[in-house]
């Protein structure tokens, strides 16, 4: 087993391990009520604190929809796991990326003051395109003749 094999486990095993343990913290938080949400977000409005209302917002409507939250969680879970096992890390990472991109894009747009969370989603974005990149070295004979 040479280095690059080894270093494409642990990138997986990082990917994985995130995913899973994002994915717990959707199922623990219970769901704020609407009005409360609207009042909190009017609070920060109020503040000149728009970037934190827009977060706010985002997530509680994620939230709001009584379904959506849990499926994003559901779906981080199993991709998750998926991106751990060598045969099905290249399933798993394909149906990350959108996940991973919309990590990336959310924390560049609605909270670019946080810099350790945006270099994590950034490494989360590269990790995942990485092991998709190298997981399908195998099959690029169906693209390319």
């Amino acid at each position: 087993m040479n280095i690059k094999s080894i270093l494409f486990i642990v990138l997986q095993l990082f990917l994985g391990g995130m995913m899973i343990y994002g994915s717990i913290s959707k199922f623990e938080t219970p769901f704020a009520e609407t009005q409360e949400v609207v009042d909190k977000a009017q609070k920060y409005l109020d503040e000149d604190k728009e970037h934190i209302s827009k977060l706010i917002l985002y997530v509680s409507g994620m939230k709001q929809t009584g379904y959506f939250w849990l499926v994003l969680g559901l779906s981080e879970l199993i991709f998750g796991l998926l991106v751990i096992w060598k045969k099905t890390s290249l399933i798993g990472g394909l149906f990350l990326l959108p996940i991973t991109l919309n990590i990336l894009l959310f924390h560049i747009f609605l909270e670019p003051d946080e810099i350790g969370e945006l270099l994590m989603s950034v490494g989360l974005f590269l990790a995942n395109t990485l092991v998709v990149a190298y997981r399908s070295k195998s099959l690029n004979f169906l693209l390319v003749k």
